[in-house]
């Protein structure tokens, strides 16, 4: 919303687009998908070239990934479509309705068998968020599956070769064919 051209949201009838705002937006919420460990990993503190310019260019690779990332998500988003998402997940809650207990969000689910997973060092989905969600489903008497996928990936685990994830998940679908005897 600081770029000059989201011009309040109206950016569309005055034929700019905020793309540098919209950009730097992802880039800030991108490093969210990976952990520490997978950035160091991935980057660490490699350059771009040899030596060090002291400019204000794309040195270091990190810096060099998040801007692509950046410039490739303006080509395919919209800057109020973006706006409206985040704050729809920001407003989001799910016992607000329920006199704030979870649980009863979940009552009428009896019968549901869920799985939840989470990686341990995903910074959007919390582990202890998960186990929020698995206490709630205990406490509405649904049936939940939860591990916790030891990874130092991030986020976008669910995206890579995580083989505990895959292992969780199969088990899991094994689990209800089973039950439902197919």
């Amino acid at each position: 919303m600081a770029d000059p051209d989201w011009r309040a949201g109206a950016y569309e009838s005055q034929g700019v687009r905020p793309e540098k705002g919209l950009a730097v937006a992802r880039m800030a919420a991108h490093i969210t998908y990976l952990s520490e460990a997978a950035l160091q990993r991935k980057f660490g503190r490699e350059l771009q070239r040899d030596g060090l310019s002291w400019g204000f260019d794309a040195d270091f690779q990190v810096e060099s990934y998040l801007r692509h990332q950046g410039t490739s998500f303006v080509d395919r988003f919209d800057a109020n479509s973006y706006l409206y998402i985040t704050r729809a997940l920001d407003y989001f809650d799910l016992a607000a309705q329920y006199g704030g207990v979870l649980a009863e969000a979940f009552r009428k689910a009896r019968g549901v068998r869920f799985c939840v997973l989470s990686f341990s060092s995903d910074w959007l989905y919390p582990t202890a968020e998960s186990r929020d969600i698995v206490r709630a489903l205990n406490g509405a008497g649904c049936r939940a599956s939860f591990a916790e996928i030891e990874t130092d990936k991030g986020h976008d685990a669910f995206f890579l070769d995580e083989p505990q994830f895959d292992t969780a998940l199969r088990g899991f679908f094994t689990a209800a064919a089973q039950t439902r005897g197919l």
